[in-house]
């Protein structure tokens, strides 16, 4: 495990989730309904421990599937953008959670990626403690290494609870991040006109 976690630290990425310890999530949960002054067996609570338990459970289980890609050979130069993808993560800080709306473009040459594979991965990188900024990095890594190029850009918008409800509180307070690679960081025409899609409230 050590040099997993060594490899991982290296790499700059992050570790997948391991297997969540439904019983003992349970019994940390009725731990936090006594010390805040609750009663864990009163109605309305007494099963409230299993739920969040369960629900630790789902969150760490996202499809771990490659996304699919298809020949098409006579595809090039064509912009491919997928928007209106949105998932929730946990903002790894506070555990609270950020709901993210990414979208992704690509320029194919020869081959195209299933459209259901984009919200697939978002589903997994979400699916885990994040920062909105590395969960961009890492959708775009997963895009790039499956059309085996470079010329991938997402755009990520996300409401963070972390700011909206604690802190400062600003509910219409919106982070944007953005990762541009290949001919979307060469060429100002693609990058402007994949920038007019993913911001446009339409596709968000």
């Amino acid at each position: 495990m050590t040099d997993v976690l060594d490899s991982t630290v290296l790499n700059g990425s992050q570790a997948p989730p391991g297997r969540v310890d439904s019983d003992r999530v349970a019994d940390l949960v009725g731990q936090l309904l006594v010390v805040i002054g609750e009663d864990p067996a009163r109605e309305g609570l007494a099963d409230t421990p299993a739920r969040v338990a369960a629900w630790w459970g789902e969150f760490f289980s996202a499809d771990a599937a490659v996304p699919t890609c298809f020949t098409e050979q006579y595809l090039s130069d064509q912009l491919v953008v997928v928007g209106g993808v949105s998932v929730w993560s946990l903002c790894e800080h506070h555990l609270l959670p950020m709901n993210l709306n990414v979208t992704a473009g690509y320029v194919p040459d020869g081959q195209v990626i299933g459209l259901s594979k984009f919200g697939r991965v978002a589903q997994r990188y979400a699916g885990r403690l994040q920062v909105q900024e590395r969960f961009t990095r890492q959708v775009a890594d997963e895009i790039a290494l499956a059309i085996g190029g470079s010329n991938v850009a997402v755009a990520v918008h996300g409401t963070h609870l972390c700011m909206s409800a604690r802190g400062v509180r600003m509910e219409a307070a919106r982070t944007t991040t953005v990762d541009t690679r290949g001919r979307f960081g060469a060429d100002p025409v693609l990058s402007q006109q994949f920038l007019a899609i993913a911001t446009d409230r339409r596709n968000l």
